[in-house]
């Protein structure tokens, strides 16, 4: 599990947005880090390894039992243990846990991952892009649309 600091701030106010990464790709998961870090409102990136330490990150149990509740999830499909539909299907039937944005993010091309993603409720499906440049540029779209222009549930008081 690896995290990353910092505040945003919007419309005057500073406010701190996390975000759990599901990745079991270490290279990708730091990639993601960098394009976080190159935005100017960066925010605070938790990664889960695989399915099952998702799923206890935002159950908060053992090692996290004191996790924040993420702002945003992003899903990768094909993770070790509990895939990434698995994950999915559990958030979206959690009723504490179905109100997070989850955003796919995979290189699954595959028309029935798209379908059964969106069947699981999924808030969207992007295939990551193969190029570097193109991979930052996804990553700051995506921040930018969830935390500037989406309009996201307010936070429980007790989290």
């Amino acid at each position: 599990m690896m995290s990353m600091r910092d505040k945003a701030s919007f419309g005057g106010a500073t406010v701190e947005r996390d975000i759990l990464l599901v990745e079991d790709n270490a290279s990708d998961a730091f990639l993601m880090e960098e394009a976080l870090q190159m935005g100017k409102s960066a925010n605070q990136l938790h990664v889960a390894g695989n399915g099952d330490e998702a799923l206890d990150f935002l159950y908060r149990k053992g090692r996290f039992v004191h996790a924040p509740r993420p702002d945003l999830i992003m899903l990768d499909l094909n993770l070790p243990k509990r895939d990434g539909r698995e994950v999915l299907a559990e958030i979206k039937n959690d009723p504490d846990l179905k109100r997070i944005p989850v955003v796919v993010i995979t290189t699954s091309r595959s028309e029935e991952d798209i379908i059964r993603s969106y069947g699981l409720h999924a808030n969207c499906y992007i295939t990551k892009p193969v190029r570097l440049q193109q991979f930052f540029d996804v990553v700051k779209k995506i921040e930018n649309f969830w935390f500037t222009v989406a309009k996201l549930p307010p936070r429980d008081e007790h989290e």
